[in-house]
C-alpha cells in the first residue's frame, strides 16, 4: 500500500474543487501567505462539508432531484477534503513539534 503524502491530496482537493467551482480569477501572491493558505483550506473543507450535509438532507426528504450516487460523491468528497486537512494538521503540528524539540 503506498503511502499518501499531503500535496497529493491537496492538489486532489484543488481540482475537485475547481470543478465544483468553476474557473476562478487567480488570486494575487503578494497578499496572500501560508496563513491566509490556511484560512481558505479550511474553508473549503467547511464549505464542502455544509454542502454534503445539505445534500443529504435534501436526499433523505425528498427535496431534490438528486440521485444517491451525486449525494455519495458529495459526501466522499467531503470526507476526503477533511482527511486531507487533519493529515496536513497532523504534519504540521509534527513539524512544529520537531522545531520546539531542537536544541539551541
Amino acid at each position: 500500500m503506498s503511502e499518501i503524502s499531503p500535496q497529493q491530496l491537496l492538489s486532489q482537493i484543488r481540482a475537485m474543487q475547481s470543478e465544483l467551482h468553476g474557473p476562478q480569477a487567480a488570486q494575487p501572491a503578494a497578499g496572500s501567505g501560508f496563513g491566509d493558505l490556511l484560512k481558505n483550506a479550511i474553508t473549503e473543507v467547511n464549505s464542502t462539508q455544509q454542502t454534503s450535509a445539505a445534500m443529504k438532507q435534501a436526499f433523505e426528504t425528498g427535496a431534490t432531484d438528486a440521485s444517491l450516487a451525486e449525494v455519495m460523491i458529495a459526501s466522499q468528497k467531503a470526507d476526503l477534503s477533511f482527511r486531507a486537512m487533519t493529515e496536513v494538521r497532523n504534519k504540521l503540528v509534527n513539524a512544529y513539534q520537531e522545531i520546539m524539540n531542537m536544541p539551541v
